[in-house]
């Protein structure tokens, strides 16, 4: 697709089809401003020479949480050692896998997971970044190196990030030592506004924002909490007039929920919001096991609960009370976390079955939503991803919209998980049945980074994460 130019920079495209908010619009025209904004946007005359875009054309899904040198580790922890495996054997052989890496290593494994993810149709990506130090435990010359490698992964696939440097300085509940691979993860809340600070101040432009990751209430005690969050607002207004968002693993297992009631007498999703302030720009990640009290002070909150369903199944952890938590009309994103799958159709699609699992009925998330007007699935989860991912990652994202970023997909129609279905149905196919080469291409910030389903660094960055990989084993 040739870049057809207007005044001002912009550029003005027709899709044959596209979901805009106020519904399917065919000929749709999207102007794409020189800053990588949409601006005009809908059913209008007078762009008879806009450039076609043939396809479907639908926001890129935020990803609201990754660990992106988790990439290196997929398939190396699927093996019984006849002790009854759970999330905290798993938890050893990833600390154990983290003490090899490098900072070319972590880069190698930052760039392909983000490449994947832009193939699959993630545009943006909330990186939950908490490996901070070297193999040692010490700082590098550069405290901030593994973040600048982290951005440089970014830039270098052309992904949006949201970069979210973690406080971890205890080994757990009762200000534990850190311990065997914790040690690479230390950083207070000084060290974190540093980064921040860092972040901020990066070529990235619009594609990169920051905000502060707290690693758990395991590894963040309540001073440490207070004195980074109070810290990241006493910052300032972040560029771009964004809002930092704060994130946090909470309830991810029940082990963790009765280590809670031992060391602190509260359950741990109690207990942070009876101690910090919790609101829109916060995501609880996992929250999996949380009281029927908690789900509501949680949708009260307006905080996002970031889900990675994939990851969720893959450790054994459980199931969102996603029915309780719709109803009480919470938000919420998904996120690829642990890299076992890297698409935001596997974590739409496991979050539903897994409710029909539990319930045994179907079309549940479409259905929880009540008066809202939708009915298909694939839709009500999709949006839903949207929605929470743009509150999530602090950024503009999620709808073509005037005055969003121009992050969007173009859905093959001819694919053959596509051919002859038009408005929801496409997203339903895409969601239930596509394989993932539905998406042909992806454009972030106004630029095609896929086209054809190709991406033009994408042979390099793959050949240096073979190199690492092999390596590494």
């Amino acid at each position: 697709m040739s870049a057809n130019q207007a005044p001002g920079g912009a550029v003005i495209y027709r899709a044959d089809l596209a979901l805009l908010p106020g519904g399917w619009t065919s000929e749709a025209v999207l102007e794409v401003r020189a800053d990588g904004y949409f601006g005009r946007v809908g059913a209008l005359a007078g762009a008879e020479s806009a450039v076609r875009i043939p396809g479907v054309v639908v926001p890129g899904v935020p990803n609201a949480h990754s660990h992106a040198f988790q990439r290196g580790l997929a398939g190396r922890a699927e093996k019984a050692d006849g002790s009854g495996d759970d999330f905290w054997g798993w938890r050893n052989v990833m600390y154990r896998f983290v003490q090899q890496l490098d900072p070319e290593d972590v880069e190698a494994l930052a760039a392909q997971v983000y490449l994947e993810m832009l193939r699959a149709g993630y545009t943006s990506v909330a990186e939950f970044h908490y490996l901070h130090r070297d193999r040692s435990g010490a700082s590098y010359a550069d405290p901030n190196e593994l973040t600048r490698r982290i951005l440089r992964a970014a830039h270098s696939v052309g992904i949006r990030v949201t970069l979210l440097p973690t406080v971890y300085v205890r080994g757990g509940f009762g200000d534990g030592p850190l311990e065997g691979g914790q040690i690479r993860f230390r950083m207070d809340a000084e060290g974190a506004l540093e980064a921040v600070r860092e972040i901020e101040s990066s070529t990235g432009g619009a594609l990169v924002h920051a905000g502060l990751g707290l690693h758990s209430l395991r590894a963040v005690g309540l001073p440490e909490m207070r004195a980074a969050v109070a810290g990241l607002a006493a910052l300032g207004s972040a560029p771009y007039g964004r809002v930092r968002p704060v994130h946090i693993h909470v309830a991810e297992q029940t082990g963790e929920v009765r280590a809670s009631l031992r060391w602190v007498g509260s359950r741990p999703v109690d207990y942070l919001l009876d101690h910090a302030p919790v609101a829109r720009n916060w995501c609880l990640v996992h929250a999996t096991h949380m009281s029927e009290s908690e789900v509501r002070r949680v949708a009260a909150t307006r905080a996002v609960a970031g889900l990675c369903p994939t990851t969720e199944a893959n450790l054994g952890d459980g199931l969102f009370r996603i029915q309780e938590y719709l109803a009480a009309g919470g938000n919420w994103a998904i996120g690829s976390d642990s890299q076992i799958t890297v698409a935001p159709t596997d974590e739409l699609r496991t979050l539903e079955y897994g409710q029909r699992l539990r319930l045994r009925k179907r079309n549940l998330i479409a259905s929880g939503l009540g008066g809202r007007g939708v009915h298909s699935s694939g839709r009500a989860l999709l949006d839903g991803a949207w929605r929470g991912g743009a509150l999530a990652l602090g950024q503009e994202i999620g709808a073509l919209a005037p005055g969003r970023v121009a992050d969007l997909l173009v859905l093959d129609p001819d694919d053959p998980s596509l051919v002859g279905l038009a408005g929801d149905d496409v997203l339903d196919a895409w969601v239930f049945s596509g394989p993932g080469a539905a998406v042909r291409d992806v454009m972030v910030g106004g630029q095609w980074v896929i086209t054809n389903g190709r991406h033009g660094a994408g042979e390099g960055v793959t050949e240096r994460f073979r190199a690492t990989m092999k390596r590494l084993a």
